[in-house]
């Protein structure tokens, strides 16, 4: 997370963020999961209520949640009943561990003069021919929402070029329509790279 106000929110909202009615994205995640060696090695960054872990874990995956609020991997630990390592995007620091790294909805809360470095710092935590896939609300300038919440939004040819920039290959940008936790109306940019 980027800033106070971001970080206040997800503490003070964390068990309440956590068991929120969600959608589970299981096209995205099955797409993901498909592209996989079985029992891959995942490293989720940024896993929230722990959802999306869980669904990987279900599924026989070998998976690393994440968290940068202290308070939400809490929350993830009681439903994935194994610790969540909180650790900010800026400060990953680990070496061709993993086959799949998986964002959801994370990503877009660091600030974009930091972008760059948390994509080199994601490949090189990536093994090779591993894939990353995340999800940001689209935009042109960064901004926040009515929570406080800082968001970067970046627009798709900003990201690709961020990313290929860092060393990522096969970088595809898929765009829809959705909404997010303040329930309005969102377009979201889907990313899937290959180290």
């Amino acid at each position: 997370m980027s800033n106070d106000a971001t970080t206040s929110f997800y503490a003070d909202n964390a068990a309440a963020y956590a068991a929120r009615e969600r959608r589970l994205p299981k096209a995205r995640l099955d797409t993901f999961l498909t592209a996989l060696p079985e029992g891959a090695a995942i490293l989720e960054l940024g896993c929230g209520g722990g959802q999306d872990s869980a669904y990987m874990m279900e599924r026989g995956f070998d998976v690393s949640p994440t968290d940068g609020s202290i308070e939400l991997a809490r929350q993830a630990e009681v439903l994935l009943g194994r610790p969540v390592e909180i650790i900010r995007f800026e400060q990953l620091d680990k070496e061709e561990m993993f086959e799949g790294i998986w964002a959801e909805a994370s990503l877009l809360h660091v600030p974009r003069a930091l972008l760059p470095d948390v994509f080199s710092r994601i490949l090189r935590a990536c093994k090779p021919g591993g894939i990353f896939h995340a999800t940001f609300k689209a935009g042109h300038a960064e901004g926040h929402d009515e929570f406080g919440r800082y968001y970067n939004y970046p627009a798709a040819d900003l990201l690709s070029g961020m990313l290929m920039n860092a060393g990522w290959h096969d970088v595809t940008i898929s765009e829809r329509d959705g909404s997010g936790y303040d329930g309005k109306p969102t377009r979201w940019l889907g990313v899937t790279a290959k180290r």
